[in-house]
């Protein structure tokens, strides 16, 4: 038995060995990789990095919105994200008159500072491991669901108990790391007031558009300025011209002295999603079935985007926020499949849990892959149906227009405003077209057996796709603004028998009757399943470091600047400069087409150097979009942005050979603030550090 014990333990090291820069670490935890962090030439303490007593890193790094990072660069509340996170609220406050996305936007003073309605950010103030205090009362006999009500209940009182009397703008979450094994709280202070100060031209911080997205050598400036505004004492507050910039505990350092290959990287913000611990049913469910579909639908959709908004520049601008988050996940997803393949996770995966249930006979554990195997044969059908109606008929804009004024029926200034947004950046021919084809995706894509009635009636009734979509957008009111602008309440019976709603309300019902009971009882018994096995893995593994999958809470993860090998007899350098952007450089491709000041500066000579990107070994996901890039010191280096194609796949396995993290130089930045944007305003208020 001891042999066989042995010979397993040599095998998982062979199939799982520990990576050097793999990993999304707790920072409250972080002691526990300080010294190999020192080891790689970080030169500060755990308390630098996070402390509750004082001010650290943590306090300099924020939310950025719903899915972004961001870092404080000044002692006024300047901060920094990318240029694809601030997007949104850059195409919102853009106009045919004023398009800051293809001609930029730069204050040049507080005064001209343009206020984001809707858009917020959040520090960290602390996080707390509660996991005795949410499984408190917790026994052995209850069900899954008693012990969720019980979390629930538990994790109520802790966050009334957190944010009682905590003053504005506190907010507090309980997250679950290891499907359950471990909970931790986190509370946050949340700023509302958050103004435009600048970003550079789409033809710098969107440069290579979809075609350099997830690749490498990487030449775009992705990055855009905002303030932080607060009220006189400096606590959170809504938007005012009272207001003022918010003054930090910590703001970044700006080092002008550059990169090299194998300077000490670390990375601060907030990762979305990782499944590093997943099966191989779930890694080949996902990079054979899933991703395929989900690519084939959205390369339709971009193509019918593309050709419209290349015919003008109003429908470019309605559509470029919505087309660039269609097409991020879409190359993602490609590369994700393409590095599952190359990296052999599913054959890895196979392979170590066969050792997984040598070691485990006999034990709590015994089973529990099988378990999770059978659970995936039955929720996978049903899952695949439910991500093709999240591809199609969701993506139906007239149905979210429909359903929604439904909702908003009844305030008049509620509807008011749903109108108005949603007709300020639609194009109805972009949404018939895009019926047309997603609607014949899912007819070809779904099994017989799982779709709906309605579906099935409709197609017999008209024949083809095409003649349904004639006929819903030839009778729906949802087509005439002024029409759904002026509905009332008494109304209501003419908007239940539109068929937008008819349609809506028809698969929403086939999705919640059919799909979704199963789907959520499958994954609530695949989660139990995993908090077991995640166990095991540990008690099984254990000289290995196990971080908590990435779920939209701080982190941290380090590394070095180092290139790669994407493929054999080619190794990409780990910088890129101005040279490769003028190589690129075409006017006839809008995505291509830079500012002639950039043209000016490379022919003037002295410039053809100038930094643009690098890469790290980082291990980052979505999230860590806007991240700062710090280095040995402490001091902001660069913005975290990417990840090269190849190792998109590192949400469910770090392979360290190719998995790399694109960043922008700082000295891009600054670069492109002072020569394109003329705000050398801004650099008074920041510190530098050589």
């Amino acid at each position: 038995m001891k042999k066989t014990l042995a010979i397993l333990a040599v095998f998982l090291t062979a199939i799982m060995p520990v990576r050097a820069d793999e990993g999304m670490w707790l920072p409250l935890l972080i002691s526990q990789r300080i010294e190999d962090m020192q080891a790689k030439g970080f030169k500060l303490s755990a308390e630098d990095i996070y402390s509750v007593n004082k001010a650290s890193l943590k306090d300099a790094v924020l939310r950025f919105g719903g899915g972004c990072t961001g870092e404080l660069i000044s002692d006024e509340g300047l901060l920094l994200t990318n240029h694809h996170c601030g997007y949104g609220h850059i195409q919102r406050l853009s106009s045919v008159e004023h398009d800051y996305l293809k001609d930029g936007f730069w204050a040049m003073n507080k005064s001209e500072e343009l206020p984001c309605v809707g858009l917020s950010v959040s520090f960290l103030d602390y996080m707390e491991d509660v996991t005795d205090q949410v499984l408190k009362g917790y026994k052995e006999k209850m069900t899954e669901e008693q012990r969720q009500e019980l979390v629930n209940k538990n994790s109520k009182v802790i966050i009334e108990n957190a944010t009682k009397n905590a003053g504005p703008g506190i907010r507090a979450s309980v997250n679950a790391m290891y499907y359950g094994n471990q909970y931790f709280l986190f509370v946050y202070r949340t700023f509302n007031d958050v103004r435009f100060v600048g970003a550079p031209p789409s033809s710098i911080g969107k440069f290579g558009g979809d075609t350099d997205n997830w690749m490498w050598p990487r030449h775009t400036g992705d990055f855009s300025m905002f303030r932080i505004y607060a009220d006189k004492n400096n606590n959170p507050a809504s938007y005012s011209e009272d207001n003022v910039p918010y003054t930090p505990k910590k703001s970044f350092k700006i080092s002008r002295a550059g990169v090299k290959e194998g300077d000490f990287t670390f990375i601060y913000g907030f990762p979305g999603t990782t499944k590093e611990y997943i099966t191989s049913d779930e890694v080949s469910y996902i990079a054979e079935v899933s991703d395929p579909a989900k690519i084939a639908i959205r390369t339709a959709r971009l193509e019918i985007m593309n050709k419209y908004q290349a015919q003008s520049q109003k429908v470019r601008i309605q559509y470029s926020a919505k087309n660039q988050n269609v097409s991020n996940a879409w190359k993602k997803w490609q590369g994700e499949a393409i590095g599952v393949k190359k990296m052999k996770t599913v054959a890895q995966k196979a392979e170590y849990e066969k050792a997984f249930a040598a070691w485990a006979k006999g034990t709590r554990y015994d089973g529990v892959l099988e378990k999770l195997h059978a659970l995936y044969e039955k929720r996978n059908p049903y899952n695949i149906a439910s991500e093709y109606y999240s591809e199609t008929v969701r993506t139906i804009e007239m149905l979210s227009l429909a359903s929604m004024v439904k909702r908003s029926l009844t305030s008049k200034q509620r509807l008011a405003s749903v109108v108005e947004s949603f007709y300020k950046d639609y194009y109805q021919p972009i949404d018939e077209e895009i019926f047309d084809a997603v609607m014949d995706f899912f007819d070809k894509g779904v099994s017989e057996n799982f779709k709906p009635a309605y579906f099935k009636e409709k197609m017999a009734q008209y024949g083809s796709v095409h003649a349904w979509r004639k006929d819903l957008f030839g009778k729906s009111i949802f087509t005439d603004k002024e029409r759904v602008m002026n509905l009332t309440p008494q109304d209501s019976m003419l908007v239940n028998q539109d068929p937008a709603i008819e349609m809506a309300e028809a698969f929403s019902d086939w999705y919640n009757t059919t799909l979704r009971p199963v789907i959520e009882e499958c994954n609530t018994a695949i989660t139990l399943a995993y908090r077991t096995y995640m166990k095991g893995q540990m008690e099984f593994s254990k000289n290995k470091a196990f971080y908590p999958d990435a779920n939209s809470t701080l982190r941290v993860a380090y590394g070095r600047v180092e290139g790669y090998s994407p493929a054999d007899g080619v190794y990409y350098k780990p910088v890129s400069t101005l040279t490769g952007i003028i190589e690129k450089d075409n006017p006839d491709i809008f995505d291509y087409n830079i500012p002639q000041v950039l043209r000016d500066y490379y022919a003037a000579g002295g410039h053809e150097k100038q930094p643009v990107c690098f890469l790290a070994t980082n291990h980052t996901t979505g999230g860590n979009s806007g991240s700062p890039v710090i280095n040995a010191n402490g001091d902001l280096i660069g913005i975290n942005f990417d990840r090269v194609w190849e190792g998109t796949m590192s949400d469910i396995a770090f392979g360290p050979d190719f998995c790399r993290n694109i960043q922008l130089d700082i000295r891009y930045v600054l670069f492109c603030i002072e020569n394109i944007g003329h705000a050398n305003w801004l650099f008074n208020e920041m510190r530098f550090v050589d």
